[in-house]
């Protein structure tokens, strides 16, 4: 497996995202589902990392969208044939590295109480549950998490 940062608007990128709104769109209402559009992830202050398969085919996704004050983590998809393999681990010790690189020390995320996966593993990867932030608005659908990095 490879993890680079890419554009998000390659064709199989593209296909990766689409797959991920498919899976949020059943488990969430309109009003919950709180994503980023494909050209907001090609912005110039955003981390898109992809992961590959040895055979260069997309598996997994995430972004950073750098603010202010702290990053937000976006769009973190593994797919399912591929889950259970430390893809996810891996690509978001990717994400906090190159964050920490930017210079951010702080990343926060929501997530959805559907997704007890993605729950699990921000939890094991240190971060701890915190309010709405930024423009966030408390859903009782949503988690909201946040961890220091870079020490």
């Amino acid at each position: 497996m490879r993890i680079a940062l890419e554009r998000p608007d390659q064709p199989e990128v593209l296909s990766l995202i689409a797959e991920l709104d498919a899976y949020q769109t059943v488990l969430y209402p309109p009003e919950s589902h709180h994503g980023i559009d494909i050209n907001a992830l090609g912005q110039s202050n955003v981390l898109f990392a992809v992961a590959r398969n040895t055979e260069g085919h997309a598996i997994g996704c995430g972004a950073v969208v750098l603010k202010p004050t702290f990053g937000e983590l976006k769009r973190m998809f593994v797919r399912p044939q591929h889950r259970g393999h430390g893809i996810a681990k891996a690509l978001l010790a990717f994400l906090e590295a190159e964050a920490v690189t930017a210079e951010c020390r702080l990343l926060m995320l929501e997530t959805g109480i559907s997704q007890p996966e993605a729950l699990g593993l921000y939890a094991r990867s240190g971060y701890a549950r915190c309010g709405p932030f930024a423009s966030y608005t408390n859903d009782p659908l949503s988690v909201f998490m946040q961890k220091r990095v870079g020490g």
